[in-house]
């Protein structure tokens, strides 16, 4: 059973359920050890964290349902309502989802809402639909220093590069270049790549272990040279956007990086503020 370690003052849960909030190492190790000065963290949080790490753990499998919040109140010994504002968290962060009636669930990239939150083209008519990918190119090769630094490799460490083309209504939209830490992703080629229909996530997910949680995004506009041209089937000079990525999965680890050539002449490319 995981215990929380509650602070011997009075200072208030800021959830306002009147529980001590406990005493938080700083990331990385002890706080003895590193030197810092300790930190309080509200106890909201440090359940939020507990939850996460049984999560990142595989306790919890994408797709299964989660203790209910008395279960794991009982857990951690604290309120359900600490436990509610924790879940309340993961649940904003598309890390759990609620199921009135029935619970609450690993979130999981196999689920229907939850394969378009990372894709962002939207049609100008039409419901937004999952594209047909052909893959042009899988191989393990060595990191450039670039690639290397956005995930978190040295230079000449294994990566795994794939090249794709997505297809919208037939016409090719996007021609994608990824790349993958090769220690992560051993087995992954071209074949198992076109034998799959789903999303790309819920293969890293269900077969390799690697579920994207957060990506970060550079977007410009770029103008086709004639080798991207001729896939995409515009003239050369034609504007595309260029979309860049890195996704990263539990700890705020980088585990892809992915660069996007768009057609935007009868798409659109959607991000909701919050």
């Amino acid at each position: 059973m995981s215990n929380v370690t509650q602070p011997p003052s009075s200072a208030a849960d800021s959830g306002g359920n009147g529980e001590s909030a406990a005493l938080a190492p700083a990331a990385g190790g002890a706080v003895a050890a590193s030197g810092a000065s300790p930190t309080f963290s509200p106890l909201y949080q440090q359940i939020k964290q507990l939850i996460t790490q049984s999560l990142q753990s595989g306790e919890w499998k994408p797709g299964e349902m989660i203790p209910s919040e008395m279960e794991l109140a009982g857990r951690y010994k604290v309120s359900q309502g600490t436990v509610r504002k924790a879940i309340d968290e993961l649940a904003a962060e598309n890390l759990v989802m609620r199921r009135q009636g029935k619970g609450t669930f690993v979130t999981t990239h196999h689920e229907y809402g939850v394969q378009f939150r990372f894709l962002r083209l939207h049609p100008d008519e039409g419901e937004i639909h999952y594209p047909k990918n052909s893959v042009l190119e899988c191989k393990r090769t060595r990191a450039p220093a670039e690639i290397a630094r956005l995930l978190d490799l040295k230079t000449g460490d294994s990566v795994v590069q794939i090249r794709r083309v997505q297809f919208f209504s037939g016409e090719p939209i996007v021609l994608d270049e990824i790349w993958l830490p090769g220690t992560a992703f051993k087995g992954l080629t071209a074949e198992r790549l076109t034998e799959w229909k789903g999303p790309m996530y819920a293969l890293f997910e269900g077969e390799f272990g690697t579920r994207m949680i957060r990506a970060k995004e550079k977007i410009r506009a770029v103008a086709a040279d004639a080798a991207t041209a001729a896939i995409l089937s515009v003239e050369e000079g034609a504007p595309l956007l260029s979309v860049e990525r890195v996704s990263f999965t539990f700890g705020d680890r980088p585990v892809e990086v992915r660069r996007g050539l768009y057609v935007t002449a009868h798409h659109f490319y959607q991000n909701d503020l919050s």
